[in-house]
């Protein structure tokens, strides 16, 4: 998925998930009305869990939450997440290559929060997002404002166009820049 250099190292799993955090980046209320319950949902780059663990909440218990990330140890966190609420039988986790995600789940929802800035191949990312969304899926695309630039997002943007993917909002998060996208 990427470049190893890019990743946020698993010391700094406190930043991607403390109250401030959830606080400005509140996954009920950025996910809330994408994700419903018996739902198979992707967390891309899930880093220590945060929006892993509410999308598991959000799913219920007929549902189910992949759980993906490239650091063995990120994906420990979220386990233990998981089993500390009682989510461990709605949370799948997944090892993921460099280059490749590696699922064939297919999924009713993706979310891909601050990390496709850290893929080197964004188009082999999103087409690969893309062969796993069901018919009607969508894929939340978010990154961080503060490091993306307008420029660079369009560009993300049109690569999922070209991929098969079609942008159909553009949802107010803080600090961010994001499409909601439909196959």
């Amino acid at each position: 998925m990427s470049d190893s250099s890019r990743i946020c190292p698993r010391k700094l799993a406190f930043v991607l998930d403390n109250p401030i955090r959830r606080l400005i980046h509140n996954p009920q209320k950025i996910l809330g009305e994408y994700i419903e319950p018996g739902q198979t949902v992707l967390d891309v780059g899930c880093g220590s869990g945060t929006f892993s663990i509410a999308m598991a909440k959000m799913v219920g218990e007929s549902g189910k939450v992949i759980a993906v990330d490239v650091q063995e140890e990120m994906l420990k966190i979220v386990r233990e997440k998981a089993a500390q609420q009682g989510l461990e039988s709605r949370i799948v986790t997944h090892k993921s290559d460099l280059d490749r995600i590696g699922i064939s789940e297919m999924v009713d929802f993706a979310l891909a929060f601050y990390m496709v800035h850290e893929v080197p191949n964004a188009e082999a990312f999103l087409k690969e997002i893309g062969s796993v969304l069901k018919p009607k899926g969508k894929l939340l695309i978010v990154e961080p404002m503060f490091h993306v630039s307008a420029t660079a997002f369009e560009k993300t943007i049109e690569v999922a166009r070209q991929a098969g993917l079609s942008p159909i909002s553009e949802p107010k998060i803080s600090f961010s820049r994001s499409k909601l996208l439909s196959l």
